[in-house]
């Protein structure tokens, strides 16, 4: 099994960070694991985490009039939640493990003391979650669109 170092070295998400904004990050980090249909995340309530995810898949789900509506699907290499940086920190959608998950759980609330004491660290949190917010914007508007039929 890697250690934290290792991984995060490794994640596409934090991998180009220098050296001691990593080590900033193993500080907040801790390996998990999610069997198949277990919840990394329930949409509504605390977001006090985001994942990076090392092996496995997660279904991206939001609740629908008739069931739930999955938005995208997520797995090696790939980063959950951004919800940890944005108040009032809760899971805008489910995330469920469609398979066993392997993944460092990073705490948001450690995160976001370490970025207010160094803003740079912020700084390149904020760039890479923009683009997964970003991402996630446009992957719910493809789906809504393609439900309803109609470009939104």
């Amino acid at each position: 099994m890697q250690s934290l170092r290792e991984v995060l070295s490794h994640h596409p998400f934090v991998a180009d960070l220098d050296a001691p904004f990593v080590e900033m990050l193993i500080s907040c980090g801790t390996s998990v694991r999610f069997e198949r249909n277990e919840y990394l995340a329930r949409q509504g309530e605390p977001a006090d985490a985001f994942y990076l995810i090392e092996e496995g898949e997660v279904l991206l789900e939001t609740h629908a009039p008739h069931g739930s509506m999955l938005i995208d699907r997520l797995g090696p290499g790939d980063a959950l939640g951004w919800s940890w940086l944005v108040a009032p920190h809760c899971w805008h959608f489910d995330a469920r493990a469609s398979e066993p998950v392997n993944a460092v759980a990073l705490d948001g609330r450690c995160v976001r003391t370490k970025c207010e004491l160094n803003h740079e660290l912020g700084y390149e949190l904020l760039k890479r979650f923009s683009i997964l917010l970003a991402h996630r914007v446009e992957t719910t508007r493809d789906k809504v669109s393609g439900l309803h039929g109609v470009p939104v």
